[in-house]
């Protein structure tokens, strides 16, 4: 039988580069070699694309980035089965990279355009999260530093966030207006939009789902930050000791079942396909705050969305055979549509 011809594209423009490479190695490292054939293919952040050899791969959680150059591949060259992209953030989990492979009508793990630029622009996911009588935080949106003066907080502290990015790049705290300040300004060197959040006191829940048509939810964990005010970029990949993850989450079985069916909802009503992982809130009084969705989550060997599969019974080399499956799934799928229109 031969073997699926997987290329894995990583890196990228965004400021999530290093921790897509670290994504990737994982990946790598875990695909069954007996059932694929691995092409690496680098994104510099450049935008160029570059086939890496394995052996470039860093060793151990070391960050690192792809080399820049003059000269790189056209991914339309590549021959793929199915490529894995897991550049995440903006230019590879917005949408971008998957229209790319839209147009080269090519099988892709994960959500397509709309999907993907849904799950990544935070006041759009929000809008539609709350049509859809899904509860989240209440924000405003800051276009400009001169919006500022138009925001009025009733109480701090508040969140600042760019309304495109993940791995908390770019999320401040703000416990006065001079902080305010300071993090809008932060927020704006990542993105054009920035949001203004306000706090929710309760435990930080995440789940992991997985699926087209019938998407399914893993087991709840929690992430515990220790040592930082919320869970930052510093507490996820630089501080060892950053956050505490409870996996599964210690919360009975009604809770559970309760956390699961939400997140396929948030899943559903975003319009993503093959994997996300959905973060909320549990508050005290027991009400469930959906924070966002991460359509291309983190893929470490202790990565959130893989441990919480791994704890439901799906190990991290049989998930990634599940997502393979599931993107060639979808692939058939919309092959059987017609793509041009001729009367009778």
């Amino acid at each position: 039988m031969a073997k699926i011809r997987v290329g894995l594209v990583f890196g990228g423009k965004s400021g999530e580069h290093e921790v897509s490479i670290r994504s990737a190695k994982s990946i790598y490292e875990s695909l069954d070699k007996s059932k694929y054939e691995v092409v690496l293919l680098g994104v510099d952040k450049k935008g160029l694309w570059h086939r890496i050899d394995q052996k470039w791969l860093p060793e151990g959680p070391e960050m690192k980035s792809l080399p820049g150059g003059d000269k790189g591949i056209t991914v339309q060259e590549e021959k793929a089965d199915v490529f894995f992209p897991i550049i995440h953030g903006t230019f590879g989990e917005d949408g971008c990279v998957q229209g790319l492979f839209e147009l080269m009508d090519t099988a892709y793990v994960g959500a397509g355009v709309l999907g993907s630029a849904v799950g990544m622009d935070k006041e759009i996911q929000k809008k539609l999260l709350k049509y859809a009588g899904i509860q989240t935080a209440d924000f405003k949106v800051i276009k400009s530093l001169g919006d500022l003066k138009n925001i009025k907080i009733k109480k701090y502290p508040v969140f600042v966030k760019p309304a495109n990015m993940g791995s908390s790049v770019g999320i401040g705290m703000c416990n006065n207006k001079g902080e305010l300040e300071k993090a809008v300004k932060e927020a704006f060197l990542y993105d054009i939009k920035v949001l203004v959040e306000e706090e929710v006191v309760g435990r930080e829940i995440e789940i992991s789902v997985l699926g087209n048509f019938n998407p399914v939810a893993s087991l709840p964990g929690e992430v515990i930050p220790k040592g930082h005010s919320f869970y930052d970029y510093e507490a996820k990949y630089i501080d060892e000791n950053g956050a505490e993850l409870l996996i599964p989450a210690k919360l009975p079985k009604s809770k559970i079942k309760e956390i699961q069916k939400l997140a396929v909802k948030t899943f559903i009503t975003l319009e993503c396909a093959g994997m996300a992982r959905v973060d909320m809130f549990l508050k005290p009084d027991g009400k469930l705050i959906v924070n966002e969705i991460n359509t291309i989550p983190g893929f470490t060997s202790i990565s959130m969305y893989p441990k919480l599969w791994e704890a439901t019974g799906l190990t991290y080399s049989k998930l990634l055979d599940r997502l393979i499956d599931l993107a060639l799934d979808k692939k058939r799928e919309k092959d059987k549509l017609k793509r041009d229109f001729r009367k009778v």
